[in-house]
Order: structure tokens, then C-alpha cells, then sequence
């Protein structure tokens, strides 16, 4: 099962080989790379520097917004970044991304065409991204507090019952789905009056939160501090393990799937090691790595394909295809979208 990583989303993680930080710093085989916090198995990363003599910088980050502005600040010239699909969608449109030559990797044939097809979205041509891990946003509850029924609804997370404890998600996307999806609105708009009605709602919602958070809500959950939880879908996972009264519902309105990829930044100054790189992420033995430790579904189909069917059954992990079709996958908004979405977050933050 998932194992934590317990450092901070922006620290700067040096993986350094079997020769040590000195020696690995002024190697002149490096790479560069930026990602979410907690994923990417550590053991991995340093399987891969001790197989290819490559030096990993690895930096982490917490939200796609975050990932943004380190990016575009222009201070660290990253090789590979992993984000999410709208994002990367933003990035190709302003020529940020270069194209992914896929017939460098090898493991490639390891991707599920699926998941690949549904990248399409973002990726129209399949020309700049490999998929990493794809999965919903949802309730997680704990079932001893939580009448189940009531999850198939956005609505309990405004039951005066749980007052203090509800955990929404620190990001503006994944914040805003919610009352979107309630109101019965795309998580896409960019409608102000259908925007303003969602902040009113959240507003409306704030003196029942117990926090806003990202990495920390599962185990959070796990220690019953909350009764419920927006979360990805893999933190759900991860907080089941810990716990067996946890449970995790996709209501009934709708709501995201996503998809996390690797691209190549326009900064990147050695695309044969990123190239390696991605090759030694598709193998089977480090996507299982991988997967054990995020516990997200795998887009991997060597991986799926060797898992017990207690797991490839687990709807949590890997949604069923209906709640993929009642599913939207965010799309990149234009820079009005984008202003409007960070005022309302900033109004409803600063509250």
C-alpha cells in the first residue's frame, strides 16, 4: 500500500546516487524534474540513478497552480514536469511544452490506449504527454458518522451536522467542482453569475469547514478528525488502508476525472535523459512500484493486468464506466477564466 512521504510539498529533494550528494551534484549527468508531492516512489528514483549513472534534482509541489507559477518564474531550467490535464493544455497553448518523441520508449507499449485516448482532450495528437495516473474527485466518509446515501449527493457537505467536520480541497479547481456540480453547472463554465452563485455557496459552506487541504486530508481522515472529505481518489485509497470505517462515494451530480502526465518544458536541456527517464517509468516492476505507493489507478496495463481482482474491482481505485461517463475532465481556461477563478478563490480564502 501506499507509503508517505512525510516532506513538504515545496521542498527540494535532492535523490542522490550510491556515490553520494557531493559526487551527484557535480556530475554532469543530471536531470531536473518537477512533480506533485508524494508521488513517486523514493526507491525508484533511486533505482534510477543507480541504473543509469543520472543524477535526479527532484522537486515536489502541491497544487497544478503552484507547479505554474515555480515554472514560469524561470529560476530552475526543469527537464520533465508532471501535472494535470488542464494545465498541461494551458502550456501547450502558450508553446511552453516540446513534443514527445514516444518511439524513444520502449515500455511505451505498456500504456493502456484508453487512457491514452482520453488524454486526447488535452493532448488532441498525442504529441507531447505519457500518462502517469488517472482517477475521480469524491467524497470520502467516515461510514460510523455518515449515512452513505447521503454521499451519492454534494449536498451533505452543507449538513449543519458536520459542523468542523468537513475537509474541502486547497485548490481552486477541485474547490469550485463542487458547488458547480451541485448546481448542476460544467466545472468548465466561465460564466461569472454561475461562478458567483458558487463562491456564495462556498461562503455559505465555510463555517462548517474543518481545513482546506491537499496531501494531509487522508490522514486526517484515518484519525478521525473529520467526517468527511473532498479527496482524490488514490488519498482515498490510502486512507482506507489505514482505516476500515472510511469509505469514498462519486455523487450522483457528477463530478472530475483526471488525468496526470509528463511532458517535456520548453526548459529542458537534456531530453535524452528525460527520455530515459519516462522508458524506466513505464517498466512494469517501477509503474507497480509506483502504484503501490500513490495507490492511484494506473494507466500502466502490464501493472493492472498482474493485479488481484480484489483490487482491479476496487471502484475507488478504478472507477467503473459509468462513473467515468457521468465525469468531466477540466479544460484549460483562457486568461479572463483564469483571473476570474483566482478572485473568487482569494474572496473566498481571505472570508
Amino acid at each position: 500500500m501506499k507509503k508517505k512521504f512525510l516532506l513538504p510539498g515545496a521542498l527540494l529533494i535532492f535523490a542522490c546516487s550510491l556515490a553520494g550528494c557531493q559526487n551527484a551534484n557535480s556530475s554532469k549527468e543530471t536531470l531536473t524534474v518537477l512533480n506533485y508531492g508524494k508521488y513517486f516512489d523514493p526507491e525508484a528514483l533511486k533505482m534510477f540513478e543507480e541504473e543509469t549513472g543520472i543524477h535526479v534534482e527532484y522537486e515536489e509541489y502541491e497544487s497544478p497552480e503552484e507547479m505554474y507559477t515555480k515554472y514560469k518564474a524561470g529560476s530552475i531550467d526543469y527537464d520533465l514536469l508532471c501535472t494535470s490535464d488542464y494545465m498541461i493544455q494551458k502550456l501547450i497553448e502558450e508553446g511552453e511544452v516540446l513534443e514527445m518523441n514516444h518511439d524513444n520508449l520502449k515500455e511505451y507499449q505498456n500504456i493502456d490506449p484508453k487512457i491514452i485516448d482520453a488524454s486526447a482532450s488535452f493532448d488532441p495528437q498525442h504529441n507531447y504527454t505519457l500518462p502517469y495516473f488517472y482517477g475521480t474527485v469524491g467524497i470520502l466518509y467516515n461510514t460510523d458518522e455518515v449515512d452513505a446515501e447521503k454521499t451519492n449527493s454534494w449536498d451533505i457537505l452543507w449538513d449543519s451536522q458536520y459542523e468542523g467536520k468537513i475537509i474541502m480541497e486547497n485548490s481552486v479547481r477541485d474547490c469550485f467542482l463542487v458547488p458547480l456540480k451541485r448546481l448542476g453547472y460544467s466545472l468548465n463554465t466561465t460564466d461569472e453569475k454561475e461562478l458567483d452563485e458558487a463562491l456564495s455557496m462556498l461562503l455559505e459552506q465555510k463555517p462548517l469547514i474543518y481545513a482546506y487541504f491537499v496531501d494531509e486530508t487522508g490522514d486526517e481522515m484515518a484519525a478521525g478528525n473529520a467526517s468527511l472529505s473532498v479527496v482524490y481518489s488514490g488519498e482515498a485509497a490510502y486512507a482506507q488502508s489505514l482505516a476500515d470505517n472510511l469509505a469514498y462515494s462519486v455523487p450522483e451530480e457528477g463530478s472530475n476525472l483526471w488525468i496526470d502526465s509528463w511532458f517535456l518544458p520548453k526548459t529542458c536541456k537534456n531530453q535524452e535523459n528525460a527520455e530515459k527517464f519516462l522508458d524506466f517509468l513505464c517498466r512494469e516492476d517501477i509503474a507497480k512500484m509506483n502504484f503501490d505507493y500513490v495507490y492511484y489507478a494506473t494507466p500502466n496495463k502490464a501493472v493492472y493486468d498482474s493485479l488481484e481482482e480484489s483490487v482491479k474491482n476496487d471502484t475507488t481505485i478504478f472507477p467503473d464506466q459509468a462513473t467515468i461517463d457521468n465525469c468531466e475532465v477540466y479544460v484549460s481556461l483562457d486568461e479572463a477564466g483564469t483571473d476570474l477563478y483566482n478572485q473568487l478563490w482569494k474572496a473566498l480564502k481571505s472570508d
